[in-house]
């Protein structure tokens, strides 16, 4: 017991007795392969693959949905989309729903241990101010309500919402018009302050307000979740990073990010705070695929953003922290974005509240020991309110309502789903469907689907509602 308890002290506190310093940053709809330490040949990351030199690379990192809003409703609370009421799909600026400010996120936990604690970036949680990041434990708050494609309160706009589908290319090659295709507000609080917003800038403005939150709080614990808009479509970047040519759009973005994400931590370097600080990099969901040159790659995975193949929902990550996570480690085990928050309480020496329910586990011990086990043994895969895959170690069963193929005549007594079953450390890609192999396992975790979705809807609390 002492020794656990002195594995927990210094993972949480600096020899100096200060407590760690947190950052998440969260990039929207990066795909799987869309770095170069995950794979990627064609992109350039070099600041993000020292970070993973440095630190800790997850290859089974899984976000809570396949779309942004509760993606980032279940990174911040710990707990499934459907737990916290916000797992139907992505909030439109007519929603008239939210995070409820009585949940309990990640900033809340930090405000109660006196950090200083910051949102920058999109939000996407609910435009109305109950909603916001300052009713939701941030003391500041700098960027984007929604997608950057989705225009203040549904207003037309020259653009229109669909346009990056159908003329996208064409939008790439015309970035001085960007501030006319997208009515989309960028917030400092609670108020719009400026409409439209240059998304030309916007990554390179975050960044800049990263910084400035970063040396105001250097000699102070602070937490930063740094959301960042992009790579999400419409696609744009700076004037002196721009490269003219579409087909190299998703490329330019990525690798602008990545120049942002080193102007970041050469910040923690050169102010001494890269002793003392845990970074985690990830995304919200796969990538949109068929979105070509202005969509990234989830391969070796199957699928895409929107569904619960791995490449919906399993994301590149990494952890970094030098001289608390080994350098140059990877993590195989199960591991989900529900666990930051009672992992980021045990690095900070802490406990979260008894009085609810939280779907996360604790996994800093992978953070030392990234071969260690993981103590996550499951997790079910959400399609909006519908469990529609689960994963037991790595066997991973996905269930769609049965149909029967075109052309088929329908059988007597059909089954109640079409099943997919496949031994992901053998099968990452899950090309390969052995039910009739393994029935006995499909009815088991069948089962268990169902009996998890229950547990979860007991433990259901309800969404902030406008009134």
């Amino acid at each position: 017991m002492l020794l656990i308890c002195l594995l927990i002290t210094s993972a949480g506190y600096a020899k100096d007795g200060r407590k760690p310093n947190i950052i998440i940053i969260f990039t929207d709809d990066q795909g799987y392969a869309d770095l170069g330490c995950f794979g990627s040949e064609t992109i350039k990351t070099p600041h993000i693959d020292r970070m993973a030199t440095e630190g800790c690379k997850f290859t089974s990192f899984l976000v809570g949905a396949p779309v942004c809003t509760p993606s980032r409703a279940a990174l911040l609370t710990g707990c499934y989309p459907k737990t916290v009421g916000l797992a139907t799909g992505a909030l439109h600026p007519d929603a008239s729903i939210g995070l409820n400010p009585k949940e309990y996120t990640i900033a809340d936990h930090m405000k109660t241990l006196g950090y200083a604690t910051a949102c920058i970036g999109k939000w996407h949680l609910g435009h109305h101010p109950e909603t916001l990041p300052t009713n939701n434990g941030f003391d500041e708050f700098f960027g984007l309500p929604y997608s950057n494609d989705m225009n203040h309160k549904r207003e037309a706009s020259a653009g229109g919402e669909l346009l990056w589908s159908k003329n996208r290319d064409t939008l790439w090659t015309d970035q001085n018009t960007a501030v006319t295709h997208w009515n989309t507000p960028l917030m400092e609080g609670e108020k719009i302050i400026e409409l439209p917003v240059d998304q030309r800038t916007i990554t390179r403005r975050y960044t800049d307000r990263a910084i400035d939150f970063i040396k105001k709080n250097k000699d102070n614990p602070f937490f930063l979740y740094l959301p960042h808009s992009m790579p999400h479509v419409p696609l744009y970047v700076p004037e002196d990073v721009y490269d003219p040519d579409p087909k190299n759009a998703y490329k330019c973005v990525i690798e602008h990010l990545d120049a942002e994400v080193g102007r970041l931590m050469d910040t923690l370097r050169e102010n001494g705070l890269d002793k003392n600080t845990y970074v985690i990099f990830t995304s919200d969901n796969g990538p949109w695929i068929w979105l070509g040159s202005h969509a990234g790659s989830a391969k070796p995975l199957r699928g895409c953003k929107g569904e619960s193949w791995e490449g919906g929902m399993r994301v590149p990550c990494i952890m970094w922290a030098p001289g608390r996570i080994p350098a140059g480690t990877e993590c195989n085990q199960l591991t989900t974005a529900l666990d930051l928050l009672p992992t980021i309480a045990t690095l900070t020496s802490s406990t979260l509240p008894k009085d609810r329910k939280v779907d996360g586990l604790d996994i800093a011990g992978l953070l030392k020991d990234p071969a260690s086990k993981s103590p996550r043994s499951e997790f079910v895969y959400y399609k909006k309110s519908r469990p529609e895959s689960i994963r037991q170690g790595n066997w991973k069963l996905r269930r769609r309502k049965f149909r029967v193929k075109r052309g088929q005549p329908m059988p007597e007594n059909p089954p109640e789903y079409n099943f997919w079953l496949c031994d992901l450390s053998k099968d990452i890609g899950e090309q390969n469907n052995l039910p009739d192999k393994h029935p006995e396992l499909v009815a088991k975790l069948n089962q268990r689907i169902d009996e998890l979705d229950a547990e979860i809807e007991r433990n259901a609390r309800p969404v902030w509602q406008k009134e």
